[in-house]
C-alpha cells in the first residue's frame, strides 16, 4: 500500500484498530498506525495533513 491508496488503508485501519475513536485522532497517532499496517510500503516522509485527512475520513466512511 501506498499514501494514495486510501480505502485500502482505512480498511487495514478499521481491522487493526476497531475500538479507536477514528473521529478525534491525532494526525500523529494515525501516520504511525499506517506505517505501522502489514503491507503498507511508501516513504514514512511522503504524507502530510491531506493524506492523512483523506485516510480519516475514508476510514469513518468505512466504519459507517
Amino acid at each position: 500500500m501506498k499514501w494514495t491508496d486510501t480505502l485500502d488503508i482505512a480498511i487495514a485501519l478499521e481491522e487493526a484498530h476497531p475500538d479507536a475513536d477514528n473521529v478525534n485522532l491525532r494526525f500523529t497517532d494515525l501516520h504511525h498506525w499506517v506505517c505501522a499496517l502489514p503491507g503498507f510500503a511508501d516513504d514514512p516522509a511522503k504524507s502530510n495533513e491531506k493524506i492523512l485527512e483523506a485516510i480519516q475520513m475514508a476510514w469513518i466512511d468505512e466504519r459507517d
